[in-house]
């Protein structure tokens, strides 16, 4: 697979099979990530991957934490993955998405939040993938190493792309970041980013055929010079 086919078919999948992933192949990916750039090639993140029974501990405490309504505030984070209110463009295209994942792929109403809560609820699973991931990046390259740890992890879902394998980047277990720090020993000096699923996904899932579109070039990009 190219680069740019692996960029076309790279998307989140939300249904994943339960077929494992050897922990070489694993390795593999995470050996291809970390080429990637860095600030003065300071390499700042930290993987924790969770496979097995540590997955199911850690899936059966994030989900006792989200059922008693757990969640913390972020701002205690000091890392708020996204904004209190949504400013245009992106309220709309944040709707859109919404309802094109639960209204057009899942056929769940608007009206129906524990039906939403309840698909919600599946991130803490890794919507079922084999190898969950838990990425971490160091705190004292400051805002610097969050841009590193974007570069690593799309270096990350590529690789999984030529491999055959699918993932999903999910900002949800930030709401529960406490206990992913206790779950899996990670120090306060690592700033938690994000998880990722990771595995091979269910093709006869009704959310297989579920896709976003991409806004056009000439929407974000501004060319200066004499540009042929």
């Amino acid at each position: 697979m190219t680069v740019e086919q692996a960029l076309l078919s790279r998307r989140s999948v939300r249904a994943f099979l339960p077929r494992p992933v050897p922990r070489h192949d694993v390795e593999r990916l995470l050996a291809l990530a970390a080429r990637s750039a860095s600030n003065s090639n300071c390499q700042p993140w930290q993987v924790h991957v969770v496979t097995g029974s540590v997955k199911t501990r850690l899936t059966s405490a994030l989900l006792a934490a989200h059922d008693s309504e757990g969640r913390v505030s972020v701002r205690e984070y000091n890392y708020q993955p996204a904004p209190d209110e949504w400013a245009e463009p992106f309220r709309t295209r944040r709707r859109r998405f919404g309802e094109g994942l639960y209204g057009n792929a899942l056929g769940i109403a608007a009206s129906d939040s524990a039906a939403r809560l309840a698909h919600h609820r599946r991130n803490y699973d890794f919507f079922g993938a084999p190898v969950g991931i838990i990425l971490t990046v160091s705190r004292h390259p400051l805002d610097g190493a969050l841009v590193d740890a974007g570069l690593f992890l799309q270096a990350l879902m590529l690789a999984a792309r030529g491999a055959g394998l699918d993932t999903c980047p999910q900002a949800a277990f930030i709401d529960f970041y406490p206990v992913l720090r206790d779950c899996l020993d990670i120090p306060e000096d690592q700033l938690i980013v994000c998880g990722l699923a990771l595995g091979h996904a269910d093709r006869e899932h009704r959310l297989d055929e579920h896709s976003t579109t991409r806004e056009a070039v000439a929407s974000f990009a501004t060319f200066y010079g004499d540009v042929p």
